[in-house]
């Protein structure tokens, strides 16, 4: 089978390759001029299966109309005249209660779980080597009272089969001494050996290269200008090359949309209508200058709702989300703070460890922004539309790492005729057998 694949993140890299696998013949179209540059290119770097909680529960709306006036808000959601966002929020509201969360997180374990298997067979199989740390994930808490709610989180986690436990101050120094710098502040934690980190970008291009080794055409530089259907289903894609404006059609017999949060409005241009909407994400990345003092476990910071990992010599910091449209843009107000507060929380946590000074200071800090593709539930959208030969991959907001290996896998069997044994509800498809919901690890 000839399949065209829109996308060369995490999630597109990973459906070329079990594509390739099951020996489809495979072209990827990317606008950009190489893999992970968008989306995949500067996260958080952690595996995190079992720290997958959906953004909607039910203290979500009581925290979004306090933080609503700061610009450093963990979750800020900033009004625009778009009529997509303001219904995306309303599905948003209506997943806040504790039994959609429930639910939401049993779906997210699952795939997590199946992506977290497909990643190591693929890292086996391949020998993609990506700054990875096995050293678990470790959530920090300088609240009494929030740290008060962590027993139940580990509960519910573990009821899907994860091995997620609740840990006192100073088992959690035991676990990752670098604290004991800020060690006073924390009240306790939780923590899951099973996770780990890694860079995605170095990872998602390595794979793409290894895809093209295998005969997968990559096409960068081109957009995707439509999709052009004909009797309910795809006859063809229309690309053109970013740097002469040459356009071409593509054909195929199945076109896999995987293009992040790009991928609902390119989906709405053939009537297929999914509530994906872009979560603006930042990181900085921070030179370390403390070897012997840097973190090597993953860290949650639950105060401020970031991530901390562990890049060879640097140190990645992640975290925020700005639902506010398509901007990426660094330099502004919001932004700016935004960075400055990963820049200063680090230095909170780890004092004199970084170099996280301002370019102006004579530091070079490396910010980014990205945009998540997020669904109101979290959970993505993975299966095919009603729209003949076209199929989606898409919707991971935040876990996009996380998910990326089996959602390529997976989309890989579907494609085939085949329904992936993990209880997910994967669009287009039968819903997840109730039997499949609770494992054991």
């Amino acid at each position: 089978m000839n399949v065209l694949v829109l996308g060369a993140g995490i999630i597109g890299t990973s459906t070329a390759w079990h594509l390739l696998e099951r020996g489809h013949d495979v072209t990827v179209v990317d606008r950009q001029d190489a893999a992970a540059r968008e989306t995949s290119f500067a996260n958080a770097a952690q595996i995190s299966v079992s720290y997958c909680e959906p953004w909607a529960n039910r203290q979500a709306p009581a925290k979004l109309l306090k933080w609503l006036l700061r610009k450093d808000a963990p979750l800020l959601f900033r009004p625009q005249w778009d009529w997509q966002q303001w219904r995306w929020g309303l599905q948003f509201l209506a997943q806040c209660h504790d039994a959609a969360f429930a639910r939401n997180v049993g779906q997210l374990v699952a795939l997590g779980r199946y992506s977290h298997a497909a990643l190591k067979d693929l890292v086996r199989a391949t020998g993609i080597e990506y700054q990875r740390l096995q050293r678990g994930i470790a959530h920090f808490y300088t609240d009494a009272q929030a740290f008060a709610e962590a027993d139940e989180a580990a509960r519910l986690m573990q009821s899907f089969g994860v091995a997620r436990r609740v840990v006192g101050r100073d088992e959690l120094l035991a676990i990752e001494p670098a604290f004991r710098a800020f060690g006073e502040h924390i009240v306790g934690g939780t923590y899951t050996p099973s996770d780990e980190s890694g860079d995605a970008r170095v990872f998602t291009e390595q794979l793409a290269q290894r895809c093209a080794d295998r005969g997968a055409r990559f096409l960068y530089g081109h957009d995707v200008d439509r999709l052009q259907q004909a009797g309910g289903a795809i006859e063809a894609v229309q690309v053109r090359e970013r740097g002469t404006g040459v356009t071409r059609r593509l054909r195929a017999d199945a076109v896999v949309v995987a293009c992040g949060s790009y991928s609902a409005p390119l989906l709405r241009s053939v009537g297929v209508d999914l509530p994906i909407y872009p979560g603006k994400g930042y990181s900085a990345t921070f030179r370390i200058l403390e070897q012997a003092r840097a973190p090597t476990v993953s860290l949650l910071d639950d105060s401020v709702k970031c991530a901390i990992s562990r890049l060879g010599d640097e140190l990645r910091v992640a975290g925020t989300i700005e639902v506010g449209g398509w901007d990426t843009r660094l330099d502004t107000p919001v932004a700016r703070a935004r960075c400055e507060m990963l820049a200063r929380r680090i230095e909170e946590v780890f004092p004199g460890v970084c170099d996280t000074r301002s370019e102006a200071e004579g530091g070079n800090p490396r910010y980014w922004a990205g945009l998540r593709p997020a669904t109101p539930t979290n959970i993505p959208y993975i299966g095919r539309t009603r729209v003949g030969r076209l199929w989606v991959n898409a919707g991971h907001g935040t876990l996009g790492w996380t998910h990326g290996a089996g959602s390529g896998k997976a989309m890989a069997a579907l494609i085939d005729g085949e329904r992936p044994d993990l209880a997910f509800g994967f669009l287009g498809f039968e819903a997840p057998r109730p039997e499949l919901r609770h494992r054991t690890a």
